[in-house]
This record gives structure tokens, sequence and C-alpha cells, in this order.
């Protein structure tokens, strides 16, 4: 090989290496889209039931839920109150509803659905803060007793809650 073509092979491979080496390539699997230099600090403070129907474990689960959705996919450290960001509200809704009838006239199927009114607000972008309401539902067979269910029924609806109040505070999609 002669020179000139040397020359040329050290042009192309340092050209390459400053090529790759200027570009950044970032992914973030959880979805989230924080500036964590600007924000730092959450606050989620306890959803109260305010439902007419009551079931005490809903309120503890879904609060421990949210929280935990934050810590495990955020760096965001968790505070009690006057956070960056702030999410709070209460739960609005817990009720059954009959689904489908059967010919006989009886439910066969009955609906079980939780909804959460939601205040986030962002401190470094108050053009983010919102207030909305979140409801999951699922469904099951009326000859089954609402206590059997709604245990397993609840860990289904706050998971999913949980990641569309996640997804509407910090995913920004």
């Amino acid at each position: 090989m002669d020179w000139k073509t040397k020359l040329k092979q050290l042009f192309a491979l340092i050209s390459l290496l400053l090529l790759v080496s200027s570009c950044s390539i970032s992914y973030k699997f959880n979805g989230a889209s924080i500036n964590y230099d600007k924000t730092k600090t959450i606050s989620v403070a306890d959803f109260p039931m305010k439902a007419s129907y009551v079931y005490a474990p809903l309120a503890t689960k879904f609060n421990d839920d949210l929280k935990d959705i934050y810590i495990r996919q955020t760096r965001l450290r968790l505070v009690p109150r006057a956070g960056d960001m702030n999410v709070e509200g209460e739960i609005t809704g817990y009720e059954q509803l009959n689904k489908s009838v059967k010919a006989d006239g009886y439910a066969s199927e009955t609906e079980l659905r939780i909804t959460i009114n939601v205040r986030f607000t962002n401190n470094a972008n108050h053009k983010e803060d919102f207030e909305q309401q979140f409801t999951s539902f699922r469904n099951y067979d009326s000859t089954q007793m609402l206590t059997a269910v709604q245990d397993a029924l609840i860990a289904e609806m706050t998971k999913e809650i949980t990641e569309q109040i996640f997804n509407a505070t910090v995913a920004n999609w």
C-alpha cells in the first residue's frame, strides 16, 4: 500500500471515532422524563377514602403502591410534604355494578370499579399541573361473593391506576 491509501484509512478511522464519541444515545425504559437538575423530590400525600362504600384496606394498598412506583422507577426522593412535585387527592369511588343479566333476571356478572381524583403540582413547571380522575374496573362472576375476590381485584386495579398516575405525572407522553 502506498502512503496515500494509509492516510485515507487513518483519516476515515479518526473521523469514525470522532463521530461515535460525539453521539450520545440515552434510553429510559421506565418512561419517566424528569429533569433531575430541577426536580429532586416528590411528596405523595395519603389519599383518604371519600367513597360512599368503604373498604378500609383499599386506601392503605393504594397509598403504598403509589409511593412505591415513584421510589422504584425514578431517582426522586420521597419527602413528607413540599416536594418539587406534589401528588395528592382522594379515593372518590369504590362501587359494584351489575354488568350483565341472565335470562332469569339475575345478574351474571358484577363490575367492581375504583375512581381516584388526583391533583398534581410540578413546582419546577406549573404548566404540567393538573387535576384529573383515574378509574379502573374488573368484572367478576356474580355467583362469587365480593369478599372472596376483592383483594385480588384491588391489587390489579391499584397497580393499573398507579401506573396511569405515574405516566400522567412524570412520563409526559
